[in-house]
């Protein structure tokens, strides 16, 4: 077994060697909680959902952070706005609400958002505004190693000094020079316009709530020195891998690096970065009106379909959206779908329509292993996967059991890694789906016999009632099979 992932910072794939023997340490970024969720944000915590999940996979226990950051200029700005005659009356938006209510609300739906898609939980969820002394020593470090000075202009603020730094720019590969002036702070308090803010003055008019006494003066954190202080807590100065966005690269992630490494942090190992989401070929754009969220995917498309179409591609790549897209991942699902409830009716001690963990010890196919290796290449990974249910159902065709029931395992085995089990229908509906099962089944007994009867006017007129009510009848070797029409 050669683990390979691509790193951002080498930009190459490089053999995986964890820092510690049989542990595995990953951060990466979670949401800033001023709005919906957006697509992007569930791509991506999808990509490290299926990393976590195959690392695991590989036998390693994986310690896993992703943080929320809960204070933030945007988070200041929504708030505000909510008190004034620009609120925003967007779904579930509160007037007068004060900037950590807001905060709070929008982190339940990046939650409610992972859930549904079977985004595993991670070790740890740190917020922001819970680790402000772990910022202050961190500040305070840089200070004293002279990457670090109080603002000029007496505004409370501190700053990173970039020129402090000769390996600023090394993880976007840019040269200090041709950087534009770092846009979080005003200019003049500044040594370089590039220099970017750790800690941020109070200034009249913010909430006196978003503010913490702080040896320079009241204020509240830097965006980008909230990751860094957070991670360190969790994981160490040191770590494997930090993940994200590919959009988060710059100024994000080379701030992060900097400001760590100059306080003498080893830091990360890897930088692995996930590609964006466009819309028919263009990036998406509230202003163009080309976008698409979390929750109309949702309206469309059952949660399994989701999260397949958002994990089928490589996770460097770009994923692109386009009209088609759900309904082809649904056909996909319901290929997949198809073979468990007809190998669950067929072979002895298998549940119908069963999307359970996987039977312990059974391993996936070498061709998926060899492909999640590759730096998590989801897409052969996918096609071991289809083969193998075309396998399946060869063998179920054949009468061949003992290769059905292997086909069925390591089909179980692949969808648990690739977070496709996690979804199965919510526990809510559970009830409904029983009493459906069980009237569906009724119906195609009675046309079970009515075709044995020769009586085929009304097996027809089973099979159109219930075609009628969205449920699609399949005739087989092994008798009738059935499923809910999709869109």
């Amino acid at each position: 077994m050669t683990l390979r992932f691509y790193d951002t910072a080498s930009a190459e794939v490089r053999d995986f060697v964890p820092l510690v023997p049989g542990q595995v340490s990953l951060y990466y970024c979670g949401a800033t909680v001023q709005g919906m969720p957006h697509v992007g944000h569930i791509r991506s915590a999808i990509a490290f959902d299926q990393l976590t999940r195959w690392l695991q996979y590989r036998g390693f226990r994986v310690t896993a952070v992703r943080n929320v950051t809960d204070i933030d200029d945007k988070i200041l700005a929504k708030s505000a706005a909510s008190f004034g005659p620009d609120f925003e009356d967007e779904p579930g938006a509160q007037r007068n609400e004060e900037w950590w209510a807001l905060a709070y609300r929008y982190e339940q739906e990046f939650l409610k958002a992972y859930d549904t898609l079977g985004v595993s939980r991670p070790t740890y969820e740190p917020r922001a505004t819970g680790h402000i002394p772990e910022m202050h020593a961190l500040i305070q470090q840089l200070i004293n190693r002279g990457h670090a000075y109080p603002a000029l202009d007496d505004s409370g603020d501190v700053y990173f000094d970039v020129r402090s730094w000769s390996k600023y720019g090394s993880l976007t590969r840019q040269r200090l020079d041709d950087m534009q002036g770092a846009p979080d702070a005003d200019p003049r308090g500044k040594k370089d316009p590039r220099d970017f803010a750790l800690w941020k003055g109070y200034k009249d008019g913010e909430p006196t709530t978003a503010s913490w006494a702080s040896p320079w003066g009241p204020g509240r954190p830097g965006w980008h020195l909230e990751c860094s202080a957070m991670v360190t807590k969790y994981l160490g100065t040191e770590f494997d891998i930090h993940g994200g966005g590919l959009d988060l690269r710059f100024p994000h992630h080379e701030n992060e690096m900097a400001q760590s490494q100059a306080a003498g942090h080893g830091f990360a190992n890897f930088w692995m970065h996930n590609g964006m989401v466009t819309y028919a070929g263009e990036k998406m754009s509230k202003s163009i009106g080309n976008t698409v969220s979390p929750a109309e995917m949702l309206e469309i498309a059952p949660p399994r379909v989701v999260r397949y179409y958002l994990g089928q591609a490589q996770y460097r790549s770009v994923l692109d959206y386009q009209p088609t897209s759900l309904p082809e991942a649904a056909a996909a699902v319901e290929r997949i779908d198809g073979f468990l409830s007809r190998a669950g009716r067929v072979l002895p001690g298998a549940a119908p329509d069963s999307f359970e963990a996987t039977v312990p010890g059974v391993a996936v196919p070498e061709a998926f292993a060899a492909a999640m290796d590759d730096d998590l290449n989801v897409p052969q990974a996918l096609a071991s996967l289809h083969e193998t249910v075309r396998a399946g159902n060869t063998a179920l065709t054949d009468g061949d059991l003992d290769a059905a029931g292997q086909a069925l395992a390591s089909v179980n085995a692949m969808l648990d890694v690739l977070g496709l089990n996690a979804t199965a229908t919510p526990a809510a509906d559970d009830q409904a789906n029983t009493a459906l099962g069980v009237l569906v089944e009724a119906q195609l007994e009675a046309r079970a016999h009515a075709r044995a009867a020769k009586d085929w006017a009304a097996s027809d007129a089973i099979r159109d009632t219930l075609a009628a009510a969205g449920v699609v009848v399949e005739d087989g070797p092994d008798g009738a099979s059935w499923s809910l029409k999709r869109g």
